[in-house]
């Protein structure tokens, strides 16, 4: 194959002009309001899942931190959404891309750190010097708890990036061996064949399962700040 093996992540453009913002909004389609007096199956089944998430991902907040339920489930829905289009063939996933990763991570993580500081501000400073400290130690612990702090944010975007960029290279490689071997041994091929729709299977289930971990973090961060 003369394809690039990076060339699945290249931000794709039309005429000239990238249409990443385009693609971006492209999954609140899958999302219709519905205006009608009974649903049909799939905004009910949509509706339901909806409801289940956010009951045991804001089981744990305060009247405060539930305030945020509207964004965390526009986070899950938006990040599980991109995740499944992207497995489709000749499409782009957005959140192969740091940079996007990235701006939803800070702000999100901003947010958490303010609500924090303004709300708790004496139980927020206290993560930075835990109880007990001996006090030769306590500028070094103040420096490793904030750099720690700090690191939060780019652990939530890279996280997410590596594993679907793995995930995505993975098939690329399998795809691109199924088909060359094709040619050589048609029993190795059909293996090959069949670990690929396992592997797809799989990328499924990651799709849906960073979307939940990326927002049930950010969930956590929100639950210590409030």
């Amino acid at each position: 194959m003369n394809e690039n093996l990076f060339s699945s992540f290249i931000t794709p453009t039309m005429m000239g002009l990238p249409i990443v913002i385009a693609i971006t909004m492209f999954p609140s389609i899958m999302f219709p309001s519905p205006s009608r007096l009974i649903n049909n199956r799939l905004i009910s089944i949509q509706q339901w899942l909806v409801q289940l998430t956010s009951k045991q991902m804001l089981s744990i907040h305060n009247q405060k931190g539930q305030t945020w339920a509207l964004m965390l489930m526009s986070l899950i829905l938006f990040i599980g959404s991109t995740n499944l289009l992207g497995l489709l063939p000749h499409s782009f996933t957005p959140t192969t891309q740091l940079s996007l990763n990235l701006g939803m991570a800070i702000p999100l993580w901003a947010g958490t750190v303010i609500t924090g500081f303004r709300h708790k501000t004496k139980a927020s400073l206290a993560h930075f010097l835990p109880q007990g400290t001996p006090l030769p130690l306590i500028p070094m612990l103040v420096v490793i708890e904030t750099i720690s702090l700090f690191i939060q944010p780019m652990a939530l975007a890279v996280r997410l990036t590596a594993n679907i960029t793995a995930g995505h290279l993975l098939i690329h490689l399998i795809g691109g061996a199924t088909l060359a071997l094709m040619s050589i041994s048609t029993i190795t091929a059909m293996v090959t064949f069949t670990i690929l729709i396992l592997l797809t299977t799989l990328e499924f289930a990651v799709a849906l399962i960073q979307a939940y971990v990326f927002t049930l973090l950010v969930s956590l961060y929100l639950h210590d700040n409030t």
